[in-house]
């Protein structure tokens, strides 16, 4: 008669060229523990060595690691096999269940991961077994958002950099919507890097590097406008040091169009690729959400409709939802520090954007500033009860309905701390 087949736990100590696995069984006793390469080799080695104890199709071994990301995590998640990915600072707290010493090696992480599945895995979550057009999605997503904050820091810099010389050109486009970013800036500035320059320019040079801007209306009126900020008086540098900062100013400018370009290009592909997913039609049906900002929602939460068993999940891993600590006489309730920032970030632009497009939205915001709660409570607050509409609708494959989601009056305050 054959036995009952053995339970198996797989724990991997990832890290930039080699991998530590061990496996134990359900009593912790190491069954193989082994060092593999970050290649196509080393992942075989891996699967080989799963597959002699026991690993299968139909019952995969489960793995833990503290990643969620790269080749070795997709190698892994083919086919139906869990994968939980442990925060490093959890896996450093059930080091110490194992001795008082503080004493760490690689072989010794991996046997530590293996057996917060043997004891703890229902604790934890497996990834989620998300499309890969989300995934995609995901990685699109998340490289504009990385982009645009790019283009902001080479903005706040250059922009530092004219405040130290050529007060002028801030003057001359910091008031219009896009500031420095608006494409005939950067042409202009790249023409006339410096004070003196600018003061050069004429009216046809200028009308010139508007067309080439792009600007079709009022471009005569625009030229003259720049010429009359750009031959104001003003302060300057000597000339030798005006002629360094310009330098430096061309130099930044550089990498300002690259960034520019990218999170330009990087939005159209996110656009392209998100109007083809199933829930597109649902999430741009909220207020507030537009192609970008919905694709970051959609790419922070994914489509695995069994991640979350209920809306309250979705609310914690935002940060939307408060979080409570209760001790004795002592009471607190303020918001949650570890939650998915950028789902957090883009929760705040969203419940933002709804006051302008949604009465009801607006209505629960003033009702949340009328009883005391600061401006970002109020939008955290509004943002958490948005994602409350949002989970329904996506169970239930139904686009927003004001009506249905404003009928009720707004909820009693809650004391959350800013």
């Amino acid at each position: 008669m054959m036995g009952e087949p053995v339970i198996v736990f797989c724990g991997i100590d990832w890290a930039e060229r080699h991998h530590d696995v061990a496996l134990v069984d359900e009593a912790g006793e190491l069954l193989a523990k082994r060092r593999i390469s970050d290649d196509a080799a080393g992942y075989r080695m891996l699967l080989e060595l799963l597959a002699e104890h026991g690993d299968s199709p139909a019952s995969p071994i489960p793995v833990a690691i503290e990643t969620s990301r790269g080749l070795l995590v997709a190698a892994l998640r083919t086919g139906n096999r869990k994968v939980f990915a442990i925060n490093p600072l959890a896996a450093s707290r059930y080091r110490d269940r194992h001795g008082v010493s503080r004493k760490k090696s690689d072989p010794g992480d991996a046997l530590v991961l293996a057996n917060i599945l043997r004891t703890d895995m229902a604790m934890h979550r497996p990834l989620p077994a998300d499309s890969e057009q989300v995934q995609a999605i995901a990685v699109l997503a998340r490289a504009q958002q990385d982009a645009v904050w790019n283009r902001q820091q080479i903005g706040n810099q250059i922009r530092s950099l004219l405040r130290e010389y050529y007060p002028a050109a801030l003057d001359a486009f910091l008031a219009k919507q896009g500031g420095l970013a608006r494409e005939e800036a950067r042409i202009i500035l790249a023409k006339a890097p410096t004070p003196t320059q600018g003061s050069r320019l004429s009216l046809s040079q200028l009308r010139s590097a508007l067309k080439r801007a792009g600007r079709i209306r009022s471009i005569d009126e625009e030229a003259d406008r720049l010429r009359g900020v750009l031959r104001a008086e003003y302060a300057h540098q000597p000339a030798a040091v005006q002629d360094a900062f310009g330098k430096q100013l061309l130099a930044l400018l550089k990498q300002f169009e690259a960034a520019c370009q990218a999170s330009e290009d990087l939005a159209d592909a996110v656009d392209a690729s998100f109007r083809e997913h199933p829930d597109a039609e649902i999430l741009l049906s909220f207020p507030g959400l537009g192609l970008q900002l919905a694709a970051r929602v959609l790419a922070e939460t994914g489509d695995d409709r069994n991640r979350f068993t209920d809306a309250r999940g979705l609310k914690a891993y935002a940060g939307s939802a408060p979080i409570t600590r209760a001790s004795g006489k002592k009471h607190y309730v303020g918001r949650r520090m570890v939650k998915n920032n950028r789902l957090h970030h883009a929760g705040y632009l969203w419940a933002f954007s709804s006051l302008r497009s949604s009465p009801g939205a607006q209505a629960h915001y003033r009702h949340r500033r009328d009883v005391g709660d600061w401006h970002a409570q109020a939008q955290r607050h509004l943002f958490n009860r948005l994602l409350g509409q949002l989970f329904h609708c996506l169970q239930k494959r139904a686009l927003f309905d004001e009506k249905l989601a404003f009928n009720q009056p707004a909820s009693s305050p809650v004391a959350v701390a800013a």
